[in-house]
């Protein structure tokens, strides 16, 4: 099988490139990581606008209905500049999330309707962020609209009002983390059981699978920074990029991301088409 990504997903991923090569330079990276949330909420909102916060909420939701395909290609170009706002989390796994909440066969009482109400207010610019159990923190809590939490087999919402954050120091200045501690409430649960539990493994999988599709644009990135710098520096007279040894391991790094490209794009293949093997190909 051969697969492709369409024309329309292609000059979607190019037009949030435009946008954020334009609005996202290094130099505002940097100034978010001083702010009290390490956001960018005028380009959120520009990517509201766009119907990228909605990209995996379905149409009938005020969404645009797309898949794991179109997001990862989007969040590539978000790991490009290194976007310090959270569309992995808040698009690529709350979004989907609430959704099979939504479409559960059987919902605790009044979990359809809270589900409905976040996840059409997420393609505006809600922020919604999950609390997985096995992350003892969580990113973007303190400027989060809602966060998803799971704990002893239950799914609920949380409201990032109610609950005590405690500030966590972060290698990364621009991502926020804090330590979430909420209690459960029969008023806000989405899911419980068997039901709950294949809702997280799925969220993880889109988690890991949005965070390897940032990490391909970051390399890039990376990749391009590092070749102008040692066509630039000079050494003995001459380019720093001209020694062998540089030039293979420069080599080598862009033959390593060539081989994980097509990786992460059949990871999303998978998931997007609902392939029993999706979990082994993320």
């Amino acid at each position: 099988m051969r697969f492709a990504f369409e024309d329309d997903q292609l000059e979607l991923a190019g037009a949030v490139r435009d946008l954020l090569a334009r609005e996202v330079p290094a130099s505002r990276v940097r100034e978010a990581w001083d702010s009290d949330d390490g956001r960018l909420h005028d380009v959120w909102a520009k990517l509201a606008d766009m119907g990228v916060l909605g990209l995996m909420v379905p149409e009938a939701h005020g969404g645009l209905g797309f898949s794991e395909e179109e997001l990862v290609l989007t969040l590539t170009e978000c790991g490009r500049v290194g976007l310090p706002d959270p569309v992995l989390s808040s698009a690529m796994v709350v979004a989907p999330l609430l959704s099979e909440v939504i479409a559960q066969d059987a919902p605790p009482d009044g979990a359809v309707e809270l589900a409905t109400t976040w996840l059409e207010r997420l393609p505006g610019g809600a922020t919604a962020v999950p609390a997985f159990p096995a992350a003892k923190t969580v990113a973007f809590a303190n400027s989060a609209d809602v966060i998803v939490g799971y704990a002893d087999g239950e799914l609920h919402v949380i409201d990032p009002t109610s609950v005590r954050l405690s500030p966590e120091r972060s290698v990364d200045g621009a991502r926020k983390l804090s330590r979430v501690a909420w209690q459960t409430h029969p008023d806000t649960l989405l899911a419980e059981g068997e039901a709950a539990r294949a809702m997280i493994r799925h969220a993880w999988n889109r988690a890991a699978l949005g965070t390897a599709a940032q990490l391909l644009g970051l390399g890039e990135t990376m990749i391009d920074m590092t070749v102008a710098y040692v066509s630039e520096r000079k050494q003995f007279g001459v380019p720093v990029g001209s020694f062998q040894a540089v030039k293979h391991h420069l080599a080598d790094a862009r033959l390593q991301l060539s081989f994980a490209t097509p990786m992460v794009h059949r990871a999303a293949h998978s998931m997007a088409n609902g392939d029993p093997d999706a979990h082994r190909h993320v």
